[in-house]
């Protein structure tokens, strides 16, 4: 049961690397410094002072960085890559006690999977906020995404099992959302 709760933890912090790449890192941090989680070996430094140090700073400078008008839609692009990166790091670093082999599919399929989900549905809304309102809900856009990642992140520590049925229902309506009226693409009349 420790290892279907360690992945299932994994899976709820890639998740919400697709609302903010560093809040679920450092909150990772914390947990292991504070003991109330372990990370697999190799990813012992997670819960190093320098690590939390770096996540703490890198965590101010992004959330900061959203809240500036046309940069949160340049960030974007480049935090993609970045969240599917950190989704499956962040995946890896809890599963344990398994074939690498195995440690890694998953954490690719399904950290990196859920992570890419969220930073898409997430992209799509920033696009169809701009859009619509030449980017004045965008910070109210960048409050709910980091008001996500702070809950995704708190109940994968706490309380995983719910964790993963927020971030399933969270997938669907990202799906729901990118698959329904992309911003891209014209509606007939």
């Amino acid at each position: 049961m420790d290892i279907a709760l360690s992945l299932i933890a994994g899976i709820c912090l890639a998740a919400a690397t697709g609302f903010r790449v560093f809040v679920p890192l450092l909150g990772m941090s914390i947990a292991v410094l504070a003991g109330w989680m372990t990370p697999s070996p190799g990813f012992e430094w997670v819960g190093s002072g320098p690590a939390l140090i770096a996540f703490a700073t890198a965590t101010a400078v992004e959330i900061g960085a959203y809240y500036i008008p046309w940069l949160d839609n340049a960030l974007d692009a480049v935090t993609t890559p970045l969240a599917v990166a950190a989704g499956v790091m962040a995946a890896a670093a809890l599963i344990g006690d398994t074939s690498p082999l195995l440690k890694w599919v998953l954490a690719i399929i399904a950290g990196g999977g859920v992570s890419g989900i969220v930073q898409g549905g997430t992209v799509a809304l920033r696009a169809a906020s701009t859009g619509g309102t030449g980017g004045l809900t965008n910070p109210l856009i960048s409050t709910l995404e980091l008001t996500g990642a702070v809950i995704i992140t708190i109940l994968a520590i706490a309380l995983p099992v719910l964790g993963l049925a927020l971030v399933v229902w969270i997938c669907y309506r990202m799906i729901a959302f990118m698959g329904k009226a992309p911003p891209f693409r014209k509606r007939s009349t």
